[in-house]
């Protein structure tokens, strides 16, 4: 049995490989504040939402696939978390039946198999049970093949065969157990037989041969170690079965766990959403290589979980962009934008609803981020090389139909230099098919892109009022010759600017 409420036909892989650069996603998108978010303190839902939202579908038809799955989960929130519960009570459950000292003997195979499978039972009655009352209030694929699985593979008479069988293999009536005989008159052949009731002939007392046996002496050691040789050579193949069938139980149980607990996750998440009244919206992927990104009511949602009040949002249309330029004011919400797109890619990929009012996007191939990083003791070599060395990482894993956001990229030499590496950089992603979003204070950089007129370039800039106010909203707009850092200067020192050169600070 499988699950398949992630995927329409295998479960999902917790195992599958994370994305090579897992580690700076989640750093300048700050994910472990999402991935908290949606754990709210589950160790075990922290991993499944990250590797759901670090190793996301790339087809828009397995996405919408999951975002239905999801609409069920959201209209049976109580429901969904039950069967969470269930299963990882059952899991539980297993990791506490005791097994012998020799628990590698066909004997003790065959025991705790006997006390798991009696165990399990029960929970798949419960889940089966939950299934014929609910099944009717869930309307999405997924759903409907799960619940119809279940009722399927788990009806009652399937129920009572394995509990006859569960209830034979307990052997309160001793075991049966047959062989030949083989070279050098070695029992060969060992065969575990199904206990009968006498016929006939063996009620007929002179045909009675219960008198063909004998009795172990307390103290013989040797005799009862060769009766359990006896035993596990008959037993052989039934804990073999056993064992296979505790570990199907329990696979489909695991699995049921690591789904039903990413839509757990997702719950968890919107709750936090609902509870400060920010939107949320089921996105609408296109076709890879679409270039399309339009938003309303877009909103970082890192930003969204960490602060009380609410996050002033945006819209954005990119259709046919593959290069979104973002310039303006310092601390005027442009690395928050960014930020912000880059979270609704990942999310929207994962299946999951996104943090704004409607979106629309192209489903990408990777999500790569290229940030500033501050300066620490652990660095060998300049900034400038740090960063030219992550921008080479970058270009060996990305490939056409990816996404690139880099924030403030190659600030840290001077404007002309750091401009022109930044140009050539990014005219090369775009001439590949990588759609490129990229915040930056340098000049040079964003005009020369703007009057360059490339009808596959958009420009936003951040608004700033007359008295230096930042209202965070993004529009589009030409790029400026300043970031007005003096407004910076201002509020951190409550002075003038006496030096002109502080009017181009940024």
């Amino acid at each position: 049995m499988k699950a398949f409420l992630m995927n329409a036909d295998e479960d999902f892989d917790m195992q599958r490989a994370l994305p090579g650069n897992e580690a700076a996603l989640t750093q300048d998108l700050e994910l472990n504040t999402l991935f908290g978010a949606m754990a709210a303190g589950d160790a075990f839902l922290f991993e499944v939402a990250k590797r759901a939202v670090l190793t996301g579908l790339t087809d828009p038809e397995a996405i919408t696939y999951r975002q239905q799955v999801l609409r069920d989960c959201l209209a049976n929130p109580s429901l969904v978390r039950e069967l969470y519960e269930l299963a990882a009570e059952a899991i539980g459950a297993e990791r506490k039946v005791f097994g012998s000292l020799f628990r590698d003997s066909p004997s003790a195979i065959v025991h705790r198999s006997v006390q798991v499978l009696e165990l399990l039972a029960g929970f798949l009655s419960r889940l089966r049970e939950i299934a014929d009352l609910h099944a009717g209030s869930f309307s999405s694929p997924g759903f409907r093949k799960f619940f119809a699985t279940l009722a399927q593979q788990l009806d009652e008479e399937y129920m009572a065969l394995v509990e006859g069988h569960l209830k034979e293999l307990k052997f309160r009536g001793g075991m049966l157990i047959s062989a030949q005989l083989g070279s050098g008159n070695h029992g060969a052949g060992h065969a575990l037989r199904r206990a009968r009731e006498p016929g006939w002939r063996e009620r007929i007392s002179f045909l009675d041969r219960s008198g063909y046996s004998f009795t172990i002496p307390d103290r013989d050691e040797s005799g009862y170690r060769a009766l359990r040789e006896l035993e596990d050579k008959g037993l052989n193949l039934v804990a073999n079965a056993l064992a296979q069938s505790t570990e199907h139980v329990l696979r489909f149980l695991t699995a049921l766990r690591i789904e039903i607990g990413f839509y757990v996750a997702c719950l968890n998440l919107h709750e936090r959403l609902a509870e400060k009244g920010e939107p949320t919206c089921f996105p609408v992927p296109t076709r890879p290589g679409e270039a399309t990104l339009s938003a309303e009511g877009l909103y970082d949602v890192c930003l969204a979980l960490t602060i009380d009040q609410r996050v002033v949002d945006n819209e954005i249309n990119a259709d046919h962009k593959s290069l979104v330029m973002i310039t303006g004011a310092n601390q005027g919400g442009k690395s928050t934008i960014l930020r912000a797109v880059g979270l609704v890619q990942l999310l929207m990929q994962a299946g999951m609803f996104v943090a704004g009012e409607s979106l629309r996007a192209n489903v990408c191939d990777g999500v790569f981020t290229h940030y500033k990083r501050e300066e620490d003791d652990t660095m060998e070599s300049g900034k400038l090389d740090e960063e030219l060395r992550r921008m080479s990482e970058i270009a060996e894993s990305i490939k056409p139909n990816c996404m690139l956001l880099c924030n403030e990229s190659f600030s840290s030499t001077n404007e002309r230099e750091g401009s022109e590496i930044a140009r050539q950089i990014v005219r090369a992603m775009i001439d590949e098919g990588v759609k490129v979003l990229f915040v930056t204070h340098q000049f040079d950089l964003a005009h020369g892109f703007y009057v360059a007129h490339l009808p596959l370039a958009l420009f936003l800039r951040a608004k700033r009022e007359a008295d230096g106010q930042r209202t965070f909203e993004i529009t589009e707009g030409e790029p400026l010759p300043t970031s007005y850092g003096e407004d910076s200067y201002r509020k951190i020192f409550g002075e003038s600017i006496k030096n002109p050169a502080h009017a181009r600070l940024s």
